[in-house]
């Protein structure tokens, strides 16, 4: 048993240990059951509750939200139009956001895969200074999709 206000840690009787928390006004809580014998605190219960719950948000708060911006493309998109979505790609990496380039193939266009594979290759080797690429050209249906995500700044 061990705690802030024990004046002796040490290996106590069940009974004992909890007329000990009971004469505090606090609570025995079982901190590690699996060892030999289990470790108890003595502690105010609904206090260490608190304390674990504003950890568990200073946690979330600092965890990073990943943004995924798309851009779509078609299979014959022209130098303008590619610059155009490129300018866009490369603001979207700069704020620190993941990018998701998507050839879509309409009807009969899924005769040129090579010519939306070739043009995500080209938008990926654009983009090779200020992003990485996640996923290399990949066909799911009627769509071909690139990942890229930014590089860490140093």
């Amino acid at each position: 048993m061990v705690g802030e206000n024990v004046e002796n840690p040490g290996v106590y009787p069940l009974s004992e240990a909890l007329n000990i928390a009971e004469s505090m006004d606090l609570d025995l809580v079982e901190i590690s059951p699996n060892a030999d014998p289990p470790v108890c605190k003595v502690i105010d219960y609904s206090k260490f509750l608190y304390q674990q719950k504003k950890k568990q948000k200073e946690m979330k708060a600092k965890a990073t939200k990943v943004v995924l911006k798309e851009i779509r493309f078609g299979p014959q998109t022209d130098e303008h139009d590619f610059q155009f979505k490129l300018k866009h790609a490369e603001k979207f990496l700069k704020d620190g956001a993941k990018v998701k380039a998507f050839v879509f193939f309409k009807g009969r266009s899924i005769l040129f895969k090579e010519q939306g594979e070739i043009l995500l290759l080209r938008f990926a080797t654009e983009l090779e200074e200020i992003g990485k690429v996640e996923q290399l050209p990949k066909l799911e249906g009627k769509r071909m999709t690139l990942y890229i995500s930014p590089k860490k700044l140093k």
